[in-house]
């Protein structure tokens, strides 16, 4: 079974910038499909960004866009996401997950099989 473990959260100010990772372990990535979820205290997980595995990419919410880029380093099997200009409300965990192949048209959590533990970003002054 795929295994993934992300890193690279921790506490940055506002306007800071974070490099998040994504490792699979077990099998390679180069066939499936990343995507980048958060989820902040009691609210519900939300699709952040997705990978395909040819690299298309895709980038919700509309908060998100213009401040994120996911990409993929298929040598290291390893995904990133490189999140800048933060802002107190991207404060939550980040997982990624993997699905076959392609990203769909909006990144949500149900179409995803495999999951890794989570990283806490705490964006706060």
């Amino acid at each position: 079974q795929l295994q993934l473990v992300e890193s690279g959260g921790g506490l940055v100010q506002p306007g800071g910038s974070l490099r998040l990772s994504c490792v699979a372990s077990r099998f390679t990535l180069d066939r499936y499909a990343i995507g980048w979820f958060r989820q902040a205290p009691g609210k519900e997980r939300e699709g952040v960004s997705c990978i395909s595995s040819a690299g298309g990419r895709i980038n919700s919410p509309d908060s998100v866009k213009g401040r994120i880029t996911i990409s993929r380093d298929n040598a290291k099997n390893t995904v990133y996401l490189q999140m800048n200009s933060l802002e107190p409300e991207d404060t939550a965990v980040y997982y990624c997950a993997a699905r076959d192949l392609w990203c769909t048209s909006q990144v949500r959590p149900d179409d995803y099989r495999y999951w890794g533990q989570g990283t806490q970003v705490t964006v706060s002054s």
